[in-house]
């Protein structure tokens, strides 16, 4: 199956006062599309929109879901598909083309909602996205999921919640009171395009307000608070593979973090491997993307497709 980057019609454009978010423009319109004779059809993939996986105070938490559309019986793998948009805004319908392509290829698709900050602030989209991943392990059977084999692709501040799902281990503390408290949380591989690692290095100051904003609190006042939000911090032997995409010319999350979190991870002995994409930005489209997709979508399959197992 060839990932193909198609230009949605209508470009997303987020309209906060004072806010503009380089990239997540290029996040809505690279929604992926398959076009081409005699390869898998993602609009014969079964479709399920606006499922609540949680709940969390007032707040309803819902994904959309794509399945396999053959095999009854059979479980498959499964993709958490995480929007960015500094934490605060996107939406998950961002990425139901992504879903459906991936179901096409044979996993199991679930693009997420999550609070958004600063009304809520962390840990609060950390632990939508671990509630996320125990609600797909709860009803596994329902939905035909291997729950053995569970991975997170996310994009921007999408992609710092799938590392955060790829590292974090019981008693971290950061599971919240969503549901499916009985259920395991951290998935076997993550894909990240363009995500933070470490909120303890250096950032542009456009940045620095929004992740104050994300934590609650400048640095100087939340340092505890900064560390066990990032990724980097939580890295041991044993965590999910991860592939990581960078632009070197990102203004918004410096290169320098892909490489930092390429250091931790290979000194913990975990595998993966970080991609750096020279002169670009927060986000990109045309043949790099159509490359990057594509190599995330072949990622998963090694580290997660196992033989076909039947429901018991």
């Amino acid at each position: 199956m060839h990932l193909q980057a198609g230009i949605a019609s209508a470009i997303l454009i987020l309209c906060l006062p004072g806010l503009h978010l380089p990239g997540l423009e290029n996040e809505a319109a690279a929604q992926p599309v398959l076009n081409a004779a005699g390869r898998p059809d993602p609009t014969n993939t079964i479709w399920t929109p606006n499922v609540v996986y949680g709940h969390t105070g007032e707040v309803d938490l819902q994904l959309n879901l794509a399945q396999p559309p053959d095999s009854p019986g059979v479980v498959h793998p499964c993709i958490v598909i995480i929007h960015g948009g500094a934490w605060r805004a996107g939406n998950r319908t961002m990425h139901d083309d992504l879903a459906r392509e991936l179901a096409a290829r044979g996993f199991v698709a679930a693009t997420i909602s999550y609070r958004f900050c600063p009304q809520f602030t962390f840990p609060a989209q950390v632990e939508d996205a671990k509630c996320a991943v125990r609600f797909l392990r709860a009803h596994a059977e329902k939905f035909g999921i291997d729950s053995d084999h569970i991975g997170a692709i996310g994009f921007s501040a999408g992609a710092h919640l799938a590392m955060m799902l790829g590292t974090l281990d019981p008693g971290d503390g950061m599971e919240g009171d969503g549901g499916w408290a009985d259920q395991p949380s951290k998935v076997q591989a993550v894909v990240s395009f363009f995500g933070p690692t470490d909120f303890g290095l250096e950032y542009p100051p456009e940045s620095v307000r929004l992740v104050n904003d994300f934590i609650g609190g400048t640095i100087e006042k939340k340092r505890a608070q900064y560390q066990l939000a990032s990724p980097a911090a939580h890295v041991d032997r044993g965590d999910a593979p991860m592939l990581l995409f960078q632009g070197t010319m990102d203004p918004l999350v410096p290169w320098e973090q892909a490489t930092h979190m390429a250091d931790v991870l290979t000194r913990a002995g975990v595998t993966g491997r970080v991609e750096l994409l020279l002169g670009k930005g927060h986000g990109w489209m045309g043949p790099e993307l159509v490359h990057d997709l594509e190599a995330g979508a072949a990622f998963f399959d090694e580290k997660l497709k196992v033989a076909p197992k039947r429901i018991p």
